[in-house]
C-alpha cells in the first residue's frame, strides 16, 4: 500500500528554506544547516517529477546547501582581511532580501483585499477644471512656419493698425480746460451784483458754461455772503432764492481777498 503526502506549496526554494527555518524556530543568521538540508532534500524527494522546470530550481538549491554543508567540514577560511569566512553568508543575505520582498508582497495583498469594501463617488469636477484646456503645442502650432510666413502675417496685422487710425484726426491737438479761479469768480459774481442790485440766483447761473463754472459760482456766492457783501432770501421753501447787494449804491470799493485762502 502507498503511501500519500500532502504538501505545502511554495513559490520557490527560497520560500522552501525560510518555512523550514521558521518552523525550526532558528536564527536566519547561524542556520543549522546539516539539519536543514536534510529536511530540505526529504521535501524534494516528496515532489512530483512532472514540472522539471520547478524540480530544477528545488535541485539547484539543494546542491548549494550540500555545497555549504561540505565547506563547513573544513577548516574556516580567512579573507584578506583577517576575518573567518561563514559559507553561509551568501545564503543568508539571499533569504534576507527574498523575506523583505515577501513581506512587501503580503502588505500591498492586504492592502488589496482591504480596498474591496471601499466605495468612491463619481468624480465631481468644478466646471472651470473641466473647461481647462492644456497648454498650446508650439511644435505643433508652428510646424510648417516660416519666416516669409511670418513676415507677412507682421505686416497684416500692421496694417490692420494703421488702418484704424483716423489721418486727419491723429493730427489734432490736445484741447486743455483752463482753470476756473474762485477770487476771479467772487469778483465777477460781485460786479454782476453791483450791476444788478438785485437779482435772482438762477438768473446768474444761466449765463454759466457748464457744471464746473456753476459750483465755482456757487462757492462765490456762499464767499460773498460770508464777507457780508451779499445777502440771499427766500420766501418759503423751493420759491426763488433772490440775491440783494449790501452795499449802498455808489460806494464800490474794490474787494480786499486774501489770496492764501483760495
Amino acid at each position: 500500500m502507498a503511501i500519500s503526502f500532502v504538501l505545502d506549496k511554495f513559490e520557490g526554494p527560497l520560500d522552501l528554506l525560510l518555512h523550514l527555518i521558521e518552523k525550526n524556530k532558528v536564527d536566519i543568521y547561524d542556520i543549522p544547516i546539516v539539519e536543514i538540508t536534510r529536511q530540505y532534500l526529504d521535501y524534494v524527494n516528496q515532489m512530483e517529477k512532472e514540472d522539471l522546470n520547478i524540480v530544477s530550481d528545488f535541485l539547484v538549491m539543494a546542491a548549494t546547501l550540500l555545497d555549504i554543508k561540505s565547506r563547513m567540514l573544513l577548516p574556516v577560511e580567512i579573507n584578506e582581511e583577517g576575518e573567518e569566512e561563514d559559507p553561509r553568508a551568501e545564503l543568508v543575505a539571499r533569504l534576507l532580501e527574498y523575506k523583505k520582498y515577501k513581506a512587501m508582497a503580503q502588505e500591498l495583498q492586504d492592502m488589496e483585499t482591504g480596498a474591496r469594501g471601499l466605495l468612491f463617488k463619481l468624480p465631481t469636477v468644478p466646471k472651470e477644471v473641466a473647461k481647462y484646456e492644456p497648454p498650446i503645442d508650439l511644435d505643433k502650432l508652428l510646424d510648417g512656419v516660416t519666416l516669409a510666413k511670418l513676415q507677412r502675417v507682421f505686416d497684416s496685422v500692421m496694417k490692420r493698425q494703421r488702418d484704424k487710425v483716423d489721418p486727419i484726426r491723429s493730427n489734432f491737438g490736445t484741447i486743455k480746460r483752463e482753470p476756473i479761479s474762485l477770487e476771479n469768480r467772487i469778483r465777477e459774481v460781485m460786479r454782476f451784483a453791483r450791476q444788478h442790485r438785485r437779482f435772482c440766483f438762477r438768473q446768474m447761473l444761466e449765463q454759466q458754461g457748464d457744471r464746473l463754472e456753476i459750483v465755482v459760482t456757487f462757492l462765490a456766492v456762499l464767499e460773498l455772503m460770508k464777507m457780508g457783501k451779499i445777502c440771499l432770501t427766500q420766501e418759503s421753501i423751493f420759491d426763488e432764492m433772490n440775491i440783494e447787494t449790501i452795499e449802498e449804491e455808489g460806494s464800490e470799493t474794490e474787494l480786499e481777498l486774501d489770496l492764501e485762502e483760495f
